[in-house]
Formats: C-alpha cells, sequence, structure tokens
C-alpha cells in the first residue's frame, strides 16, 4: 500500500513539474497610476508627465488633514513618484488648503 501511495505522489509531482506555466486574465496584476493612502503614496512617471503630479499629491494629503513631502523620482519608463503625507508641522496657524473643485 505504502509503495503504491508512493508512486502515486512521485507520478503526480512529475505531472506537475512538466506543465507549462499559464497566465490566465484573472492572474494579470494590473498597477493603478496613482495609488496612495494616509501615510503617502506613488503616482506613475507616465502620469506625472502627463498631469500637475504635485497638485495630485497634495489634493490626496490634505484629505488626511496633512502636508506633502515629495520622497523620490524615477524618470524612465515605469517609474514613479513618490511621496510621503506628513502631518502639519509645528508653528503652521492653519490646516492644509483642500481644494474642492
Amino acid at each position: 500500500m505504502r509503495r503504491i501511495l508512493a508512486a502515486c505522489l512521485i507520478a503526480m509531482g512529475g505531472m506537475l513539474a512538466g506543465a507549462p506555466a499559464q497566465a490566465h486574465w484573472w492572474d494579470i496584476d494590473t498597477v493603478p497610476a496613482f495609488k496612495g493612502n494616509d501615510t503617502g503614496g506613488i503616482i506613475a512617471h507616465q502620469l506625472a508627465m502627463r498631469a500637475d503630479a504635485r497638485q495630485l499629491a497634495v489634493d490626496h494629503c490634505a484629505r488626511y488633514g496633512k502636508v506633502v513631502k515629495f520622497l523620490g523620482v524615477q524618470p524612465n519608463y515605469g517609474g514613479y513618484v513618490s511621496f510621503a503625507c506628513r502631518w502639519v508641522p509645528y508653528g503652521a496657524a492653519e490646516r492644509p488648503l483642500r481644494t474642492l473643485y
């Protein structure tokens, strides 16, 4: 009985190892051009070239009552502009402006 079980496991392992990997339409991960939360976010370089990336980030962080600090830019295809949302610095008299268009 153990020999039959071992033979079945070896046969199934061989079939799985020999099967080609296939990507289906539901397996494809798409990355949004703008993604963020209350701690910061990223903007795709393609979107940053077409739109005002600074204003997008300011509006995003203002939703949480925070200000923007840009962290880095990858100016190549597939790169991102990264930013952090920080609390309003000490000594600032006003909250960040939230633009409503």
